[in-house]
């Protein structure tokens, strides 16, 4: 990998591709070279990066020549048809979408986790689920402490995980209702705002949604841990930005909130915010636009043997998806 990479960003116009452009600004990675890639409606559009103005260019079959790494973020049905392309022309893909996180030849990596997956890629690494990464944050660092045999959670997911329509939804009906007028919709099949919906991505015969299955699917190949169970029900509430997720988590070895502690402060990418009494805990709020996810309401679980319950916030556009993708390809550059 040259030590200046060229980096392309696929699907640079939408929210995620714009947090990638920024992770990479802001961690000032070393790049010689930047180019914007987006379907042929978004060509012409403009994005700073580093002082230069660089226009978007049409996603093509030819468009990785010379190019060392990209950054995928337009869907799956694009890095099916894309990434291979890529890869074949010698560019390291890191994925964003869900379509290679379960093929076996394909790493799927949070860094602060499974960095030397990173090694064994064959053209394509996968970013995982961002409800998934950011849950993982605070269940690795106690997992690797007390081993967690399984979880029991509920997800508070932001609009934002949607995509840009989808903030502009909360915002139109937030608006209608405060002036009286009929709510309309569009990207969800119900009103959002002032309302929580318990249906995130399609349903499987088991009842659960794919978006519920992806914790315990992708949290065994990123901890590897195949034994590893998930029961979860993810639910999109009004919020723009940044998820939330509450745990309850069962483990083999007896947990203390002083031994649950410590291991969580130690954990990197990751701050303990837990003062109850003083009404201190993460929030969405607070945690939107921030690398570093939050973990609090760190109580022992009185319904399980060695259990621990725990509340976690994380920015999805961020640590979730471009953030990860960034520290993928920082990982790639090591010696």
């Amino acid at each position: 990998m040259h030590a200046q990479p060229h980096v392309a960003v696929v699907g640079a116009t939408g929210a995620v591709g714009v947090e990638m452009m920024k992770s990479l600004e802001r961690r000032r990675f070393p790049l010689r070279e930047l180019t914007l890639l987006a379907s042929a409606r978004s060509v012409g559009k403009t994005f700073e990066f580093q002082g230069k103005t660089i226009a978007v260019k049409e996603l093509k079959p030819d468009s990785f020549a010379g190019v060392d790494i990209a950054l995928f973020s337009a869907g799956g049905s694009v890095s099916r048809e894309f990434a291979p392309v890529a890869a074949r022309a010698g560019c390291v893909v890191i994925d964003n979408s869900s379509a290679f996180r379960m093929d076996d030849s394909v790493p799927l990596v949070v860094p602060e986790i499974n960095a030397s997956d990173v090694r064994s890629h064959k053209g394509i690494i996968a970013n995982p689920n961002c409800t998934t990464a950011i849950a993982l944050m605070a269940i690795y660092p106690l997992h690797k402490a007390f081993f967690c045999k399984r979880i029991f959670a509920s997800s508070y997911q932001a609009v934002s995980g949607t995509g840009a329509k989808a903030i502009e939804e909360l915002r139109r009906q937030v608006d209608q209702i405060v002036h009286g007028q009929p709510v309309t919709k569009e990207v969800y099949p119900h009103q959002i705002a002032f309302n929580v919906l318990p249906h995130i991505d399609s349903f499987l015969p088991s009842g659960y949604t794919k978006e519920e299955m992806k914790m315990e699917n992708e949290g065994r190949k990123i901890m590897h841990h195949p034994t590893f169970r998930a029961s979860v029900t993810c639910v999109r509430v009004p919020v723009y930005r940044a998820h939330s997720i509450a745990v309850s988590a069962e483990f083999e070895k007896p947990v203390t909130l002083d031994a649950a502690r410590a291991a969580l402060a130690q954990a990197p990418g990751l701050d303990v915010v837990d003062d109850p009494a003083n009404k201190v805990y993460p929030m969405p709020l607070f945690t939107a636009e921030k690398d570093n996810c939050e973990v609090g309401r760190l109580r022992l679980d009185c319904a399980l043997d060695n259990g621990l319950c725990f509340w976690v916030s994380g920015d999805q556009l961020v640590k979730g998806a471009a953030l990860n993708a960034v520290q993928i390809a920082e990982e790639l550059l090591k010696p």
